[in-house]
């Protein structure tokens, strides 16, 4: 016991240090409008893990990942309050780009392509608890899927169970979608009770 004790506490001390260093990255700050600001939650005993996109300005201003209409939708999906969704003990939260990018002529930019190669490989790696990723949106479906992801989000979240046990792709939570979720009302009916039972039995069995 003691031993194990030991190497959890070593453990901890290392992923603090990685956290640090996200943290205090200024990878690709000359192309952002604001001073880096990675926003990102996690701990090495997590065993759910959410990879949306990019921090929007909103969440750029607080720190907080998913303090949003967006993360307010997400949560709804989850059916777990802000205590329980924010418990970075049993969830992480790693988004495809840790900092916000900026807005386009559309709504915000893409994640910054250098962030996701960068650190999510040795983030994952410490993180050896996480039994359920949620892919949220395209550019965390690119990323993690890549050839294996559909020809589109609607055909890629209709395909899931290609992906469980490990991954579950979900369409992106923001309000520029509200449209896609009413012309596919199958996926309140079908996928959120199967995403609902999955979070519950991931999280439960820690």
């Amino acid at each position: 016991m003691g031993n194990a004790n030991f190497n959890m506490r070593v453990a901890a001390a290392g992923f603090a240090g990685l956290l640090s260093e996200v943290r205090a990255c200024t990878l690709c700050a000359a192309h952002l409008p604001n001073p880096p600001r990675p926003v990102l939650r996690a701990s090495p005993s997590a065993s759910l893990m959410i990879v949306g996109q990019a921090p929007g300005r909103r969440v750029h201003e607080s720190g907080i990942p998913w303090n949003d209409p967006s993360g307010d939708l997400l949560r709804e999906w989850l059916r777990l309050d802000r205590e329980a969704f924010y418990d970075e003990r049993r969830i992480a939260i790693i988004p495809a780009g840790f900092c916000y990018p900026g807005t386009g002529e559309s709504g915000d930019l893409p994640p910054r392509p250098e962030c996701a190669p960068r650190w999510h490989p040795r983030l994952r790696a410490r993180l050896p608890a996480i039994r359920l990723t949620l892919l949220v949106g395209g550019y965390a479906q690119a990323y993690y899927l890549g050839e294996r992801r559909k020809k589109t989000i609607a055909d890629t979240v209709r395909a899931r169970g290609e992906y469980l046990p490990e991954f579950f792709p979900l369409p992106h939570p923001s309000p520029r979608n509200r449209l896609w979720l009413r012309k596919n009302a199958w996926f309140r009916r079908e996928v959120l009770p199967e995403l609902r039972r999955k979070v519950k039995a991931c999280l439960r069995n820690e």
